[in-house]
């Protein structure tokens, strides 16, 4: 059993959380607000559907909004 435990702990990528404190207490508002958004499905997907549409030309000039 112990053997199965272990195998499985191959698999999981460990976080080290001191580190992960540290690097999110570096971070300047802007870049908090990023990250915000890029851990937001629902935003993220905006965004990649956004870059699509000005990549086929089928953007919308900010006048006519």
């Amino acid at each position: 059993m112990p053997t199965i435990a272990l195998k499985e702990m191959d698999r999981v990528e460990l976080i080290n959380l001191k580190r992960l404190a540290h690097i999110l207490r570096g971070l300047n508002a802007v870049e908090v607000e990023t990250l915000e958004i890029l851990l937001d499905e629902d935003a993220s997907k905006t965004i990649a559907q956004s870059l699509k549409e000005v990549q086929a030309g089928e953007r919308i000039p900010i006048d006519e909004w």
